[in-house]
């Protein structure tokens, strides 16, 4: 997998454009009137409704120029197609740790990860160390907090 390269399910990249969308048509024309009407009355050096506003925007106008800087690099991968049982993006993967507790992930793009919904990076120690793994094979990795943890790839699946 290329390194620069944003992968991203379709689902994610939905969510992307769905933000970009809520900002430019419904966030954004709502502060700029705010903003508008602040200045109208007067002042702007004192005029906290004005220096909010204006605060505001720009951090409306960051986060678009981010969101747009992320879709200049993403590559749409959809996982639902069919890539066997071995573990390439998208997959979602059950496997059993050490003390026999079963786990399902998702691995996804570095956009998408949620932990508490089984969403895990490509990134990631354990989502680097599934990829290209299949059913049977034994992974190991070392936690943040310095553990070394081993699981054992129970099902791949593209759904």
């Amino acid at each position: 997998m290329d390194d620069k390269a944003n992968y991203i399910t379709p689902t994610g990249h939905r969510k992307i454009l769905d933000e970009i969308d809520q900002l430019v048509r419904v966030e954004r024309p709502k502060i700029v009137q705010e903003v508008s009407d602040a200045a109208a009355q007067g002042d702007r050096s004192e005029n906290a409704e004005y220096i909010y506003g204006k605060k505001k925007l720009r951090e409306i106008d960051r986060r678009l120029r981010f969101l747009q800087g992320r879709l200049a690099h993403i590559v749409v991968v959809d996982p639902s197609t069919p890539r066997g049982q071995i573990i390439f993006f998208g997959a979602t993967v059950d496997v059993e740790d050490e003390d026999g507790e079963c786990l399902t992930w998702q691995i996804v793009g570095v956009d998408e990860v949620d932990p508490a919904r089984g969403k895990i990076s490509w990134r990631s120690p354990i989502g680097r160390s599934l990829l290209r793994r299949k059913v049977g094979d034994t992974v190991s990795f070392q936690k943040p907090e310095g553990a070394r943890v081993e699981y054992t790839v129970l099902d791949v699946r593209y759904e």
